[in-house]
């Protein structure tokens, strides 16, 4: 997968390059096979974004009939509840927008956590007609664009250093107990994630400094900076 960084001047700037990315890339997967299947995530970044996407100026430039949007994880709780991604982004967007209710495939947090995964990995099986084994490049059988945050500790979707999930191989989808937030998590796995055909990481530092300290081997892979 090829790497960027780009740098915008403040956090406005920072939503504006996002919203402009995601009408971008629903725009060439919907003229290319005509759809755009993204993954969102949580959190307090994205919110800022989806309430920009909703505004008539990013909302009209997609075509929500063929849109379908999925989550990168959830929390273990139901949808009407504060902590869930799901609410978060009905509230901030898909409220907000024409956007036709069977093609919002929500994780179900209020389901066991192994149950909600499984289920959750069938649907994208579904949706990307892929039954069995890793998804597929060809167009309309991977996600057109996946929006990842970063937690404090270094985590995205609810891949937990050290944790099980970031090192699966094979599911899509998993559940994880996760000692360190104190509650069970539905996660996208490494082998659904790196497959998308592009990946957008919103990154921005609160009250402080964010500092990435990297070697010269790993700095040598910061393309087209």
């Amino acid at each position: 997968m090829r790497r960027t960084v780009e740098v915008a001047a403040d956090r406005g700037a920072l939503m504006e390059a996002g919203a402009s990315a995601f009408v971008a890339a629903a725009r060439a997967a919907i003229g290319a096979h005509g759809r755009f299947v993204t993954a969102l995530s949580g959190g307090s970044t994205p919110r800022a974004l989806f309430e920009l996407l909703a505004t008539e100026r990013f909302a009209s430039s997609v075509d929500w009939s063929r849109v379908h949007v999925c989550w990168g994880d959830e929390r273990a709780v139901p949808p009407d509840a504060a902590a869930s991604n799901y609410r978060m982004a009905r509230e901030a967007l898909l409220d907000h927008v024409p956007i036709p209710a069977s093609q919002v495939h929500r994780i179900r947090g209020e389901d066991p956590p192994q149950v909600a995964a499984e289920a959750y990995e069938r649907t994208l099986r579904t949706l990307f007609a892929t039954p069995v084994g890793p998804p597929r490049p060809e167009p309309g059988a991977r996600f057109d664009l996946v929006l990842l945050g970063m937690g404090d500790n270094g985590h995205t979707a609810s891949l937990f250093p050290g944790l099980h999930a970031a090192r699966e191989a094979e599911r899509w989808v998993v559940a994880e107990s996760v000692a360190e937030v104190g509650m069970w998590r539905i996660t996208l796995t490494p082998v659904v994630l790196n497959a998308a055909a592009e990946v957008v990481f919103l990154v921005a530092a609160h009250d402080g400094r964010l500092r990435w300290l990297v070697d010269t081997d790993a700095a040598a892979r910061l393309e087209d900076r």
